[in-house]
């Protein structure tokens, strides 16, 4: 086949069968004998199985060629800029998805405004199953979830011995933020780029949210916050225990291992298509649509 020839859609392995992102910085992701390959500066080459991988995480110090972003594209991966330390997320690259029907059917939920509020409380619901959802307004459910979560904070913060006083950093001044704060925002940069990732390789629309209404993410951060505190959140204090001090690298790897162990991508697809009320999202033939409860 050749380099850039489309591969056959059942080739493409789905979201769910996908690698955890790889997270790469200081280095030059190329092209090279017919595959991706990863150069670091500090000589270290790598060949990355990017038709199999759920996302490339680029930190400060790389540079991409344009051959390698269209063998990304044309594999369905996803790429994605971040900042030093992965504490900010800039930006994702869009790959080309093999239908319309996706973001046809995330947008027609959008539209209607009954149907995005049922979605904003079956969201609520899930992550908080004892909640009482019911004719409660998006407003209303933002304030239980802001109690909610503070009282996670509070409680994980006992757990391990970690003082919290509350979700507090400047983006201008990184500085000033405690010790988990800086790893929390770590950590939820993280799983920002991994559902981002997920969600537009499925073909949802990262700018229609259910629950946030405003940025550019407004979905990616719907979708994060269902897996906050089965990953990033609890990564991000345990982190803090082991190495206070911790630059980064520790927080991303217990995060990593919580991803695996929750098995968030095998979650995920089916997790939104129950949200959705559509059929598993998944690479299909052209033209096919998947089922659909709308």
């Amino acid at each position: 086949m050749a380099l850039f020839e489309r591969p056959p859609l059942e080739t493409l392995a789905p979201a769910k069968d996908r690698w955890t992102p790889l997270f790469l910085e200081h280095g030059r992701l190329e092209v090279d004998d017919s595959s991706v390959m990863w150069i670091g500066s500090d000589g270290l080459l790598c060949r990355l199985p990017v038709a199999t991988v759920s996302a490339l995480i680029l930190g400060p110090g790389t540079t991409v060629t344009h051959a390698a972003i269209k063998a990304c594209a044309e594999s369905n991966t996803i790429v994605c800029w971040t900042g030093a330390d992965c504490l900010r997320f800039y930006a994702f690259g869009l790959s080309p998805n093999h239908s319309n029907d996706m973001p046809r059917l995330h947008a027609e939920a959008w539209a209607d405004k009954r149907r995005r509020t049922q979605i904003a409380r079956a969201m609520f619901k899930m992550r908080f199953p004892d909640g009482e959802v019911e004719g409660k307004s998006v407003k209303e459910l933002r304030g239980m979830e802001g109690l909610r979560v503070r009282t996670f904070y509070a409680q994980l913060g006992l757990q391990h011995g970690v003082t919290w006083k509350g979700r507090n950093y400047d983006r201008n001044n990184w500085d000033t933020a405690d010790d988990i704060n800086r790893a929390l925002s770590t950590a939820n940069s993280s799983l920002y780029a991994l559902c981002a990732a997920v969600c537009c390789s499925l073909g949802y629309l990262p700018s229609l949210g259910f629950v946030h209404d405003s940025g550019t993410l407004p979905f990616i951060y719907d979708v994060a916050d269902l897996y906050k505190h089965l990953t990033s959140i609890p990564a991000a204090f345990l982190a803090v225990r082991q190495d206070p001090k911790d630059d980064g690298e520790l927080v991303r790897k217990l995060f990593k291992q919580r991803v695996e162990e929750e098995r968030i991508f095998q979650r995920m697809p089916k997790d939104l298509a129950a949200l959705l009320q559509t059929a598993e999202a998944m690479p299909v033939q052209a033209g096919a649509r998947p089922a659909s409860a709308l």
